[in-house]
């Protein structure tokens, strides 16, 4: 007797099983295909323009190691380690080099890093710490110095793109990208004075980015990486870079003087403190420099009446166009200046305006 539904379930299950023993025949050759290889490609320019002024700016980026002496407590012996790293960049091809001057503080001997993967110690040529800048001088061959170009940070918006390249936690060569986020922000230097016109970036800048280059879309120099908002010191789209306009012009100074060298008024100061517990807004003059153009020009301090009382004399309350609330605001005038110029100072003396023209002087 026939039974046709074994004879179906055969030709059913006869292709399944060829297959199994053809792939369990270990002397047949399976011919496979090889993967497809897809190179990738550039499809935006944004992302090339990104590599691009990477690869460019790179060598200019030095990485600033701050190294402190410490002695041992067992066998009394003194030897260097370092405490801190950093972030800087080539200024020229003599071999100056920015940082910020907190990236330097307390240092015994500084080395930088060169993108060419040589180690250089560094002479620290001096400080301007009113903008937390550092400027130091490594010998190097000319070739392995590039310097960045320069922008003009008078001319930034709102919502321009910025690239940040750094250290950041010693990881070199670390690039971030973002835009400006805001401009004229004003934040506290490491000496407590204030720094203006600072730019806001939200491109992530992290502990040892400090001192590295804020670059625009071009390539150029925009600002010097200084500080960040963030919660344990890491990056919150918050970060801070001073304007390369100051930068560049201080720098000049540094490397002549050692230091930025702002021209005087000739005269001290009342305290700040003092001056808000008198509700006065402006810097009190406490004295004028015999011989100094404030001194010449007519502009007095504080005086004591015959009969012991104190009498404020002027206040001063713009120097020029910029307007003057306290001793800092007076100093950041001042910066705008050099020796020799001369400038209209506006005071208020006994509830009256007036206004003197004073040149100004070197500092002694």
């Amino acid at each position: 007797m026939s039974r046709p539904h074994t004879s179906k379930l055969c030709l059913v299950l006869a292709p399944a099983v060829a297959a199994l023993l053809w792939a369990c025949d270990s002397r047949r050759e399976v011919a496979l295909e090889p993967p497809s290889v897809v190179t990738p490609q550039i499809t935006s320019t944004d992302e090339a323009n990104n590599i691009q002024i990477f690869k460019n700016a790179s060598p200019s980026t030095v990485f600033v190691t701050n190294n402190q002496l410490r002695r041992d407590l067992v066998t009394l012996n003194v030897f260097e380690i370092p405490q801190g790293t950093g972030t800087g960049f080539v200024w020229n091809r003599e071999g100056y080099v920015i940082t910020n001057s907190h990236v330097v503080e307390g240092a015994s001997s500084v080395s930088v890093g060169l993108a060419a993967g040589t180690t250089r110690k560094a002479r620290l040529v001096g400080l301007a710490p009113a903008i937390d800048i550092a400027v130091l001088k490594i010998d190097a061959p000319p070739e392995q110095l590039q310097p960045l170009p320069l922008g003009d940070s008078n001319e930034l918006q709102v919502g321009q793109k910025v690239l940040a390249i750094g250290n950041p936690f010693g990881l070199d060569f670390t690039l971030t990208t973002g835009i400006i986020s805001a401009l004229g922000r004003e934040i506290s230097a490491p000496n407590g004075r204030r720094i203006r016109g600072v730019i806001q970036t939200d491109a992530a800048i992290n502990p040892g980015n400090s001192g590295g280059p804020l670059l625009d879309s071009t390539g150029r120099l925009i600002g010097v990486n200084t500080a960040i908002i963030g919660p344990g010191g890491g990056s919150a789209g918050i970060g801070f870079a001073v304007p390369i306009n100051s930068v560049a012009k201080a720098v000049p100074q540094i490397i002549r003087h050692g230091r930025v060298i702002r021209p005087v008024l000739g005269i001290g100061v009342v305290l700040d403190r003092i001056a808000r517990e008198l509700g006065i807004t402006g810097a009190i003059v406490m004295n004028t420099v015999p011989g100094n153009g404030a001194h010449r020009a007519g502009i007095i301090g504080v005086q004591r009446e015959p009969d012991g009382r104190i009498v404020i004399g002027d206040v001063i309350v713009r120097i020029d166009d910029f307007p003057v609330n306290d001793s800092d605001d007076l100093l950041n005038a001042l910066e705008h200046y050099n020796p020799g110029d001369v400038v209209s100072v506006k005071t208020v003396r006994k509830g009256e305006e007036k206004t003197f023209q004073v040149r100004l002087s070197e500092p002694e």
